[in-house]
Order: structure tokens, then sequence, then C-alpha cells
């Protein structure tokens, strides 16, 4: 008995059994044909491939695109930038107005006293030599006087009738502390005197000396001492002249070269220094012209020049 045959349902491909065409095979028979050969086909990149590629190189990539951002950032920044604004006149006329509004300033005669008045000294002349044995009498105060330290290792300077005839002199400092001193030198033609103290201060300054080339007629000074002991005291005003001659009131002396000034100045000033708006001491506090018997101040006060007082301590004339 014959089995019946069993066929499948899907159909087989067939060979293609069509026979070659000329110039078909062979890229030699195609040449030969006169045929060019079929265009290649585009291969495309697996997606896997790419992802791939994206994992290895993930490090770099980053560090690339970060670096990309950094800089559109930067070339970015004065873009984003606001545009300043010119300062003009107007505008600080404006800020100097309102600090003038609402702020109290130091006067200029304050700002010029502050830098002098550490340097200033309360000088006083007795009459006896200190004596400590028990139930002596206390030493008799002969005057009181002003000077200003120039050098800091204690030299000081003051006027020559503030220490004379004195047998003891001691000065106070700016902090408080006492030292007896010695005299140095006397310039009676000047009416100056160099003392030094025995002891001074670790942190004493020494004034900043001017020069009187620029004075004028006009110009604002300060006087700083010890009227009648009180003090330091301080007395603003003007340089009322230059080169001004003074004889004492016993007539016994003639000064010459002063500077005519009207800062209150009274007995206990003289030695004080006289200095500029910027601080500098450009005189000696002399004398006052005072044709009464009450020996104060009636506004015409007389100091030597720096430059005399600079001769007299060894510092040459500015």
């Amino acid at each position: 008995m014959k089995r019946p045959a069993l066929y499948s349902g899907s159909r087989r491909a067939r060979p293609d059994v069509r026979p070659p065409v000329a110039g078909e095979g062979h890229p030699a028979e195609r040449a030969a044909a006169g045929q060019s050969a079929p265009p290649a086909s585009t291969v495309a990149v697996p997606p896997s491939r790419l992802r791939a590629f994206l994992r290895r190189h993930d490090r770099t990539l980053l560090v690339l695109g970060c670096l990309l951002v950094a800089a559109a950032l930067f070339a970015g920044r004065d873009a984003w930038r606001p545009a300043q604004r010119a300062l003009t006149q107007d505008d600080i006329d404006k800020a100097v107005l309102h600090t003038l509004e609402n702020k109290t300033l130091p006067s200029r005669a304050a700002k010029a006293a502050d830098l002098v008045m550490p340097s200033v000294v309360r000088v006083q002349g007795y009459e006896d030599e200190e004596n400590d044995e028990p139930g002596a009498p206390t030493p008799q105060m002969q005057g009181v006087g002003t000077g200003v330290v120039i050098v800091d290792n204690g030299i000081i300077l003051t006027n020559l009738h503030v220490v004379s005839g004195a047998r003891r002199v001691t000065v106070k400092f700016y902090d408080g502390s006492e030292s007896e001193v010695d005299l140095v030198r006397a310039y009676p033609e000047n009416d100056l005197a160099v003392i030094k103290a025995r002891s001074v201060p670790d942190d004493l300054e020494s004034a900043t000396l001017g020069s009187t080339g620029n004075l004028r007629p006009g110009d604002e000074v300060v006087a700083v001492g010890f009227p009648f002991g009180i003090g330091p005291s301080v007395s603003a005003g003007v340089v009322s002249g230059l080169d001004r001659s003074f004889r004492s009131p016993e007539g016994k002396q003639v000064m010459t070269g002063l500077i005519q000034f009207d800062a209150a100045a009274n007995p206990g000033n003289s030695g004080g220094p006289l200095i500029t708006m910027e601080g500098e001491v450009v005189g000696i506090v002399t004398a006052i012209l005072n044709p009464t018997p009450a020996r104060t101040f009636i506004g015409i006060g007389f100091a030597a020049t720096i430059e005399s007082a600079g001769g007299a301590v060894g510092i040459p004339p500015f």
C-alpha cells in the first residue's frame, strides 16, 4: 500500500536558474560589456556600537562638556554684567555734602593739636632742691612753663626764662610720668634753652618740625601749653606778621625775626609749640606784648622761629 505524499504548506525558495546575462558576472566581464559597477549600499552603524562607544568614553565626554559650558560662561560674563556708570563730579559733590550734613567733623585746630599733644610737656621750676628727709619743707615752685620734645631720647626745647634761676627743674609728660631734667645749653639771644630728661616714657613721641618758608600772614596756627599751669590747653588764631622785633619788659633784651600771632597765650605758655594746621612746629612761644601790669593776653604774642630754635639744638635751618 502506497503512503500518501506529504507536502509542506510553506513555499520553498527556488534557486534562480535564470541564465546569466552578459556583463552581470565577473567585474572584468562587466567592464568588457561597458557597464558600470552597481552602487554600493550605505552601511548603517548599529545602535549597539554607538552605545558601546558612549560607555567607553563617558568621562572624556563629560569633561569636554564641562569645558564647553565654562567657556560659554566666561565668554558671556561681560554681557551679563551690568554696565557701571561713570562717577561724575556731581556725584562727588553730593557725597561730600551728605557727609557734612550728617557727620560732625573735628575742627582743623583740633586735628592739628592732636598731632603735637603727645610731645608737649609741662615744665616746673623749683627754688630749692628736693629734700626727702622727714619734716622737710615742700620745695617752693618758682614757675610753670611749657616745653616740646624734639628728639625722642628726651631732648626738650623751652624758653630760657622758664628754667633760669631754678635750683631744680622737672617735666611732666603726656602720659603723666615725671622726670627731672638737666640743662644742656642756653641761648639768651633767642630766649631758648635745651634740656634733657633723665628718664623718658618708652613710647615718647617727638614733634614734627616745620618751616616758616611758606608761612604767610593770615595762616592759621595753634598754640599748645600750660597757661597759668592749666593744661595742656589749646588756643587757635592766625599769623599776624613775620620778622617782628620784641624788647623785654625790663628793656635788657631785644629779639628779632619773631612770628607775631593772635592765638591766646598767657604766662605758662612760654616754651610751648606754635604749630600749623598740619601739626608741624613752626615756632616756640616766647613772649606776649602787654603794656599793663596785669600780665594777660591782649592779642599780640611772639614766637621764635623753628629755624632759630633748630639752630640752637644743632638742627640745620630748613
